[in-house]
């Protein structure tokens, strides 16, 4: 696979162009995103599915824009999709052979199965993972559904529900129960469908989630994996669906979202009604990411490694350059971990979360090695995303920040009290981490000692000199739960 992958998804309501830039065989970053609301399928459902003139060269002029910056980025695949506005138009060949003959680029409309699959696949590898979750992806002509239990995708179905099809077929004539009986019908084709948790995808679902977020006191700005309850979802749902312009603003609905959000919120309110859903997840990956990742692992059943995440490693290749000294951190972590979290009542899960932070608490040292911590601490915050929970990313950000010396401040604790654990797990794994780092003071070029803990006594055995690591073992600022000692 080429090293930059461009990707173009034309939908019914925008079109979208992302630029990858693979690190290593499975490891990738955005290089570029671009955005245009070009309403390809504006005024086609009234006027039999067909593309009228102005949304079509509104869409061309986008696409031509595009491809210079793909150019520009020396991207040497571009693959580009198209979803239900293209898919249900009858004059659809006019526009692909003039794209084709103008532009150079071939455009592949997709059905609404492989629409839905390839968006099940983006959420099943790059969520956290999902055991029988229900990904709805809310399109401007169509919604996609998919079954995604693990890394597994089953029961791909395409509707023919969408935020502009709705709001030209019955919200232009003021035609709210033609709008839910219209969606009730569609839904029956889901009857067959359980499922404990919705995965959201697409633009819908998160204009709703990111007004959530701007409305509470949520301690961190971020869309993907971000979890809400039913009830507050719903009952903000039922407020977008009575409010007017202005009310939709003081909710924090963007203006342009303004036609189209309530047909996509009335979708979004029938399905609830429709099923026992507890959660409700956010996803910032879609079809662009499924049809990247569909190319990038075509000769592994869609499916990155097991126990591999993508994130963690783009970290690693790009911004940690001694990978010895972080996989022995990540070693000598591990090991303090296992040998005494039982000792203090420590939940066991929490290992994994400290064993990352180990992996990447140096990613910062190459943007200012005096603030490396902070810097690092940033850098997770931002880019540690893919398959984690937004708690697993604040605590992994939160022990590399306080590393070295100091537990981490009542303040900081107090912003994230509702994403961290308590205090004592809290304070035990950031000593853990601390402790690592002033064991492996002298960046020994294999680990030179052997630890022990008995009695709340850890031992640490070397036959080599460890004047560095004892000497910065006496100035950490630990819980003192636990008493050193050094033997030659």
């Amino acid at each position: 696979m080429a090293k930059r992958v461009a990707v173009i998804d034309i939908g019914s309501n925008s079109v979208r162009m992302v630029v990858y830039e693979r690190t290593s065989r499975f490891a990738f970053h955005i290089l570029h995103e671009s955005k245009s609301r070009v309403r390809l399928s504006e005024n086609a459902y009234q006027n039999g599915g067909n593309l009228q003139e102005i949304a079509m060269q509104r869409t061309f002029d986008a696409l031509e824009n595009f491809l210079s910056i793909i150019t520009s980025y020396k991207a040497r695949k571009t693959l580009c999709v198209a979803t239900s506005a293209l898919r249900d138009a009858p004059n659809k060949k006019d526009f692909i052979l003039r794209v084709r003959n103008s532009l150079g680029l071939n455009i592949k409309v997709i059905d609404g199965q492989r629409e839905s699959y390839l968006g099940a696949i983006a959420c099943a590898n790059l969520l956290p993972e999902q055991n029988n979750a229900l990904s709805i992806d809310i399109g401007g002509g169509s919604t996609e559904f998919s079954l995604i239990n693990k890394k597994n995708i089953d029961n791909n179905i395409s509707l023919n529900l969408g935020t502009v099809r709705l709001k030209e077929l019955f919200f232009d004539n003021n035609d709210l129960d033609g709008a839910k009986e219209y969606i009730d019908t569609q839904l029956l084709k889901l009857d067959s469908i359980h499922a404990l948790s919705i995965v959201g995808i697409g633009g819908t679902f998160r204009a709703i989630s990111s007004a959530l977020i701007s409305s509470s006191n949520y301690p961190i700005k971020k869309l993907h994996a971000y979890e809400s309850n039913y009830k507050e979802f719903s009952e903000f749902l039922k407020q977008i669906l009575d409010s007017d312009e202005d009310q939709l603003k003081k909710l924090g609905i963007k203006k342009d979202r303004f036609d189209v959000i309530k047909p996509g919120a009335l979708i979004l309110d029938r399905i609830l009604n429709k099923f026992e859903i507890k959660n409700l997840i956010t996803s910032g990956v879609g079809v662009r990411e499924g049809v990247f990742l569909s190319d990038l692992l075509r000769n592994s059943k869609d499916k990155l490694p097991a126990n591999y995440n993508t994130s963690v490693r783009y970290i690693l290749d790009s911004h940690v350059d001694n990978t010895a000294y972080s996989n022995q951190l990540n070693k000598v972590a591990k090991s303090l971990f296992d040998m005494t979290y039982e000792a203090f009542d420590i939940d066991k899960t929490h290992r994994y979360e400290l064993a990352i932070a180990s992996k990447l608490c140096m990613s910062g040292s190459n943007t200012h090695f005096y603030s490396q911590y902070k810097h690092s601490y940033h850098l997770i915050q931002n880019v540690l995303e893919f398959g984690f929970t937004h708690k697993q990313i604040t605590l992994i950000a939160t022990l590399v920040k306080y590393a070295g010396r100091k537990l981490p401040s009542s303040s900081h604790i107090q912003k994230y009290k509702e994403l961290l654990p308590n205090t004592q797990q809290l304070n035990y794994l950031s000593n853990i981490l601390s402790l690592s780092i002033a064991l492996l003071s002298h960046r020994p070029r294999n680990i030179n000692f052997t630890l022990s803990f008995k009695n709340n006594e850890l031992t640490v055995t070397s036959k080599d000199n460890l004047y560095l690591a004892k000497d910065s073992v006496k100035k950490l600022d630990s819980t003192k739960s636990f008493s050193i000692k050094f033997l030659s």
